[in-house]
């Protein structure tokens, strides 16, 4: 996919945007179940399109239509630069684990909060900026 992997000013997720002659690197996940599928489409919520991608494969150089989620917004102002995974996973991978744990938690509930309201409300109250009690 002809694609560069945006930083976004305020989010430690990144956001992907059609660019040619760039690309981004992933992982491939085969398998997901529809019930799966439906989860993936609430977390990434409206920030988010779920798009039909084609991509190459490394090991085979195959080429596959696959589905990925693509940034909703093309004149977003707040990307910016690239995304760097290394330094995601040193800096926030364990709050974002805590802020998903919490997520799946609020699926369940009958006034589920979307994602990004998850998101907000933890990293806004998280670790770092605890909320008053």
């Amino acid at each position: 996919m002809c694609s560069h992997r945006y930083s976004i000013k305020g989010r430690v997720y990144p956001a992907i945007l059609p660019v040619e002659n760039d690309k981004v690197t992933g992982k491939l996940l085969l398998g997901i179940t529809d019930p799966e599928l439906h989860i993936l489409d609430e977390f990434e919520d409206v920030e988010y399109e779920r798009n039909t991608v084609e991509v190459s494969l490394v090991d085979s150089s195959d080429n596959l239509l696959v589905q990925a989620y693509v940034w909703s917004n093309k004149s977003d102002p707040n990307l910016y630069g690239d995304w760097n995974f290394e330094e995601w996973k040193q800096l926030h991978k364990k709050d974002f684990i805590k802020m998903t744990t919490g997520f799946m938690e609020e699926l369940e509930l009958p006034e589920a909060k979307p994602r990004v309201a998850t998101y907000e409300s933890f990293f806004r109250q998280g670790p770092e900026n605890p909320a008053a009690s």
